[in-house]
C-alpha cells in the first residue's frame, strides 16, 4: 500500500480503537488512541497535497485533543483555545480556497443566457443567506439556553468559542459544499454535546462515545470536502492545459 493508504487505514483503526474503548469504558484505550487521530489525518491530508492551513487546523485539533484528556479547568480552557485556533485556520482556508457560493461556478457555466446566469447565481446566494440565518439562530438559541447553567467563568469563553465554531460550520457549507458542510455541522454537534455536559444537562449513555464519533467524522469530512473541492477545480485547468498543448 502507498503511504496515503497506510495513513488512512491507520486513522480508521485508531478511530475504531478509540470508539470501542469509550463504549466499554477503557480509559487506557481512549488515552492512547485519541492523541494519534489528528496527526494521522494530517499526515494523510499532507500526502494528498492539502493546503498548509488544512494541516494546521488538524494539528490544532491534535493539541486540543491532548489537552482535553485532562480534567483540569486550565487544560479545558487551553484545549478550547487550541480548537478556536483550528477554526480560524479553517475560516482562512475556506476564504482562500472556497468560492463565495460553492455551486455558483458550476451553475453559471451551465447557463446559456445572461438572464439565466443572473438567476442561477442568485440561487446559491439565497441558499447561503438561509444557511447563515439558520446557523445564527441556532447559535443564539444554544447560547441563551446554556448560559444560565454554565459555570460563571466559562460563559464568555464558551459563547465566544461557539460563535467561532458556528462561523466555521456555516462557511464550510457555503464555500465548499455538502461534504465539508456536513463536517462542519457534525463538529458543531460534537462540541454542543461537550457544552451540555459542562452545563450538567442530561446526557445520553456513554456521551464521550458520541462526542468522539461525531468529532472524528467531522474532521474527516472537512478534509475530504476540502481536498475534493480542490481536485475538482484543478481538473478543468488541467484539461484546458492539455487542449492548449495539443493546439497547433
Amino acid at each position: 500500500m502507498n503511504p496515503r493508504r497506510v495513513l488512512s487505514v491507520a486513522f480508521g483503526l485508531a478511530v475504531l480503537v478509540d470508539l470501542v474503548s469509550l463504549a466499554v469504558g477503557s480509559d487506557l484505550g481512549h488515552t492512547v488512541a485519541k492523541p494519534v487521530l489528528m496527526p494521522l489525518l494530517a499526515g494523510y491530508a499532507a500526502l494528498r497535497g492539502a493546503p498548509r492551513l488544512l494541516v494546521a487546523a488538524l494539528l490544532c485539533g491534535w493539541a486540543g485533543d491532548s489537552l482535553l484528556l485532562s480534567a483540569a479547568d486550565p487544560a479545558f480552557l487551553a484545549g478550547m483555545a487550541s480548537f478556536a485556533a483550528g477554526h480560524v485556520c479553517y475560516l482562512a482556508l475556506f476564504k482562500t480556497h472556497g468560492s463565495a457560493t460553492a455551486t455558483a461556478t458550476a451553475t453559471a457555466t451551465a447557463t446559456a443566457t445572461a438572464t439565466a446566469s443572473v438567476t442561477a447565481s442568485a440561487t446559491p446566494r439565497v441558499r447561503a443567506g438561509l444557511l447563515a440565518l439558520g446557523y445564527t439562530a441556532a447559535l443564539g438559541a444554544a447560547v441563551a439556553l446554556l448560559w444560565p447553567d454554565l459555570p460563571a467563568d466559562l460563559r464568555i469563553p464558551v459563547a465566544g468559542y461557539s460563535t467561532l465554531l458556528t462561523a466555521m460550520a456555516c462557511a464550510a457549507a457555503i464555500r465548499l459544499g455538502l461534504v465539508a458542510g456536513l463536517g462542519g455541522a457534525l463538529f458543531l454537534l460534537s462540541d454542543t454535546l461537550i457544552a451540555t455536559g459542562v452545563a450538567d444537562w442530561p446526557q445520553p449513555p456513554r456521551p464521550d462515545f458520541w462526542i468522539m464519533l461525531t468529532y472524528a467524522a467531522a474532521q474527516f469530512l472537512l478534509v475530504q470536502g476540502t481536498l475534493g473541492t480542490l481536485a475538482e477545480r484543478r481538473a478543468p485547468s488541467a484539461a484546458y492545459g492539455e487542449v492548449r498543448s495539443t493546439t497547433p
